[in-house]
């Protein structure tokens, strides 16, 4: 097992830069995640560990060790792609044991290596079917018995259960979970696009945007804190709330004036000197109730989604395209087309300026 480091990393492809300046230490029995929207780079930056693409610039360290020209076979790591890359003519047993036969590994230290890996993943009963006899999510927990029968210092894993159904998404996601606390020295990066695979699984997340990291943070650190606006509205499903407004009156909290006609009191200390400062004021949907009196927000109720345990309500949208949403506990079908305020608790306000959070500076 082992810590990874990377400084300055940067991947370029002739004159056009994908990513830069990535610095980023992994410690020992870490799973960080890397998250972010399409075409980020997360799946690069994977890979240039990995070694299967090249680095551009910077330095990656593996224990120590210097690896931006080292083979990929002999980083120590194993990757499980997002596609099982089994073999079908191999049983479960065989596809396990092949890299273990390349490495010239004998019979015995072969079998109990795959004896080993089959019994975490409960894939014992499987180990003499084929590939085509096993479910989907059967198959990626082969995938990822043969990463963990080589004992590889880092595993990389690369949207495992992109290709999963919702169901087996959910259970192959709390098998993972289950397998780092059964291995918990062992280092691993997993990629995902899905937020409830990177807030569930990881010890921390790693934001990419822009060609860069926006914020490295525990699940909860990006939830509660995010640093930018970029990050309040990555994180969290439905997307953080931003009503622009103006500062109009500081001290220990600060009473923000909306475009839209509201009032908020934020619990963020600020000084005369921010009397005037343009913001946007964040609010996670699932932060708003309902108000008797007008708050920070009043409008209409254009669509309702009862989730059954939450109703999402979608405003009708503002002059600007923008629409406010709340998730309210409960069953809330009856707000549809009426006329609702909405408040929420000064300690859960966000204040941005310059798409900073004001808490951060």
């Amino acid at each position: 097992m082992a810590d990874l480091k990377l400084t300055d990393v940067a991947k370029a492809y002739g004159d056009v830069k994908v990513l830069g300046n990535i610095n980023l230490d992994i410690r020992q029995g870490e799973l960080i995640v890397f998250v972010g929207p399409s075409g980020c780079g997360k799946s690069t930056l994977l890979r240039m560990i990995a070694g299967l693409e090249r680095i551009s610039g910077g330095r990656l360290e593996i224990d120590g060790m210097l690896m931006n020209d080292v083979p990929p076979a002999q980083r120590g790591i194993a990757m499980v792609f997002q596609s099982y890359a089994l073999y079908p003519h191999m049983t479960v047993r065989e596809n396990m044991a092949f890299a273990l036969k390349i490495a010239g590994k004998s019979k015995a230290e072969i079998d109990a290596a795959v004896t080993k890996a089959a019994g975490i993943l409960q894939l014992t009963p499987y180990l003499d079917r084929l590939p085509k006899a096993l479910s989907g999510g059967q198959r990626q927990r082969v995938a990822i018995g043969r990463a963990i029968v080589r004992d590889p210092k880092v595993y990389l894993f690369d949207e495992p259960l992109s290709n999963l159904d919702a169901a087996l998404r959910v259970a192959t996601r709390i098998e993972i979970a289950q397998l780092k606390e059964q291995m918990p020295q062992s280092t691993m990066i997993y990629v995902t696009h899905d937020q409830v695979e990177a807030m569930t699984l990881a010890s921390r997340i790693v934001v990419l945007a822009g060609g860069g990291i926006s914020q490295v943070g525990t699940p909860m650190d990006l939830y509660l804190r995010p640093e930018n606006e970029f990050v309040a509205q990555f994180i969290g499903s439905p997307a953080m709330n931003l009503l622009p407004g103006e500062i109009v009156a500081t001290g220990a909290e600060t009473h923000v004036r909306l475009e839209t006609g509201g009032t908020a009191r934020v619990a963020i200390a600020t000084t005369t000197a921010d009397e005037g400062l343009k913001v946007n004021l964040g609010v996670r949907p699932e932060d708003l109730t309902v108000s008797a009196e007008p708050s920070i927000y009043t409008g209409e109720v254009e669509i309702t989604e009862a989730l059954g345990e939450v109703t999402l309500l979608y405003f009708r949208k503002d002059g600007k395209g923008r629409q406010m949403v709340a998730k309210l506990p409960g069953i809330h079908g009856d707000l549809k087309h009426r006329s609702v305020h909405l408040t929420a608790a000064p300690d859960k306000l966000h204040l941005f300026h310059g798409g900073k959070s004001l808490l951060y500076r």
